[in-house]
């Protein structure tokens, strides 16, 4: 029953006329018009405001009766025009305008007045950003007090890669091991951290997170460990509490540690393996109970080859290592992933969630993604903006949709050039280093484990392993 339409209804379970009356005593004003852009229908309201009897206007082309309309171009478009200004008998108005279809093909376009005048539109957008600004005000409250907001409910993917990502945090998260997250920029790596809290006994603490590259070095410190009063000049009256000591009994995320500068590794390294913070101007240590995620989307074994980063440091932040897969090698997962993105910006824009065509999704599927999932969401933050209620290829950046003509074989070389350049890549490197995968991951300035995991998706076998 509820995908049975009007026309497919036998005339003796509904009633057309109760259809009728109650489009004509709806507020909004509604037109309807058919493959040739004549006026079908014409409801009551928006007739006495036109000044035209509804019955009279019906097969007039609708241009003749609604000055500045755009309804023949909806029809000729296929396309939906969504809360478009248009001017009528000296009035602006906001207007929706839908194409009809049937088999497959436009047979004619609704539209709608949902707002008569700019004025009602200002007091209904009024209305809901009051609301807005409480709902923003109790999830800020909320955040604040819960600290990590993401779980691992939040991931989407169904991938065997994801799977087992999945598996291994659940594993980890209840231990206080340090954990390195690894991976690409925009894969996910402070959803991770956030998740690893959420499922370890530390839930119930503090989830404190720094960015390491977004703070000047002469403030890091402070940042971190905290100041006392007149440590400085400027210092805030009475001192204040670094991150270390807000995150005690609990969970500090530093992310991008590939980028703190040497000096500041030097300190960090040491509240690790002592567990104890010096303020900065305190003569005395204080404990801490705290479990350090650290993130990075730098290969940090070359940074320590080239002495940019502490190796005693490295091997204790990467106790677990955990590595996110890039988007390209998750591609299966990028349909569900698009229809999360296009449904969590609908909700928060108060938005039917539009449609997503199924070139546009083979175009989505096609590309490289060298952002990743952040891209992904950018992309599709445009084109929600930018289209209808159904969005294709048209709806998307040129550039994915120069990608998207390529035909199929095409795509397929590229994959395949891509993977063979990466097996001899593995094969020389393993042989420069006689088998040797410690040394041959450091050659490659990647993770041991993504060697590891490199080396059996390409079927490759290393004879010795010293590492």
């Amino acid at each position: 029953m509820a995908n049975e339409s009007l026309a497919e209804i036998p005339p003796d379970r509904w009633d057309p006329t109760l259809l009728l009356h109650g489009l004509d005593a709806m507020a909004e004003w509604v037109v309807v018009v058919d493959a040739r852009s004549c006026i079908a229908y014409l409801n009551a309201p928006y007739a006495d405001f036109l000044e035209v009897d509804p019955l009279a206007a019906v097969g007039r082309p609708v241009s003749e009766v609604i000055e500045n309309t755009r309804m023949p171009e909806v029809v000729a478009s296929g396309k939906a025009e969504l809360a478009q200004l248009q001017l009528v008998r000296g009035h602006h108005m906001i207007a929706h305008r839908y194409p009809v279809r049937a088999g497959g093909r436009v047979i004619g376009a609704i539209g709608t007045v949902i707002y008569h005048d700019t004025w009602e539109w200002r007091q209904m957008n009024a209305q809901v950003r009051a609301l807005e600004a409480e709902v923003d005000y109790y999830r800020q409250a909320l955040d604040a007090r819960a600290g990590a907001r993401w779980q691992l409910t939040d991931v989407v993917g169904e991938s065997e890669a994801m799977r087992m990502l999945n598996a291994k945090v659940r594993k980890i998260a209840p231990g206080d091991a340090s954990v390195l997250i690894r991976g690409e920029s925009g894969t996910g790596k402070e959803l991770y951290a956030h998740a690893l809290h959420r499922l370890s006994e530390r839930a119930d603490g503090p989830f404190i997170k720094l960015n390491c590259a977004a703070i000047p070095e002469q403030l890091l410190e402070a940042e971190l460990f905290g100041y006392e009063d007149g440590a400085f000049t400027g210092a805030r009256k009475g001192g204040k509490p670094g991150k270390f000591q807000l995150a005690h009994g609990g969970t500090l995320f530093l992310d991008e540690i590939g980028d703190m500068p040497p000096a500041m590794q030097v300190k960090l390294l040491r509240v690790l393996q002592d567990r104890e913070v010096e303020a900065v101007g305190a003569t005395r240590l204080v404990p801490v109970d705290v479990r350090v995620i650290a993130a990075t989307h730098r290969p940090l074994e070359a940074l320590v080859e080239r002495g940019e980063f502490r190796e005693d440091l490295f091997y204790r932040i990467n106790v677990v290592p955990l590595a996110i897969p890039p988007l390209r090698e998750r591609r299966e997962d990028i349909p569900g992933l698009a229809r999360h993105l296009l449904s969590r910006l609908a909700e928060r824009r108060g938005r039917r969630c539009p449609t997503l065509g199924d070139a546009a999704l083979a175009c989505l599927c096609r590309h490289a993604w060298p952002g990743n999932v952040r891209e992904l969401e950018n992309v599709l933050e445009a084109a929600f903006y930018l289209g209808g209620s159904h969005l294709d290829v048209d709806d998307l950046p040129e550039a994915l949709r120069g990608a998207a003509v390529l035909p199929e074989r095409a795509a397929r070389s590229l994959r395949a050039t891509l993977a063979e350049a990466e097996r001899q890549a593995l094969e020389r490197a393993l042989g420069e280093c006689g088998g040797n995968r410690t040394q041959a991951a450091r050659c490659l300035g990647i993770a041991k484990s993504s060697l590891y995991e490199k080396l059996a998706r390409h079927g490759l076998c290393a004879e010795r392993d010293a590492g």
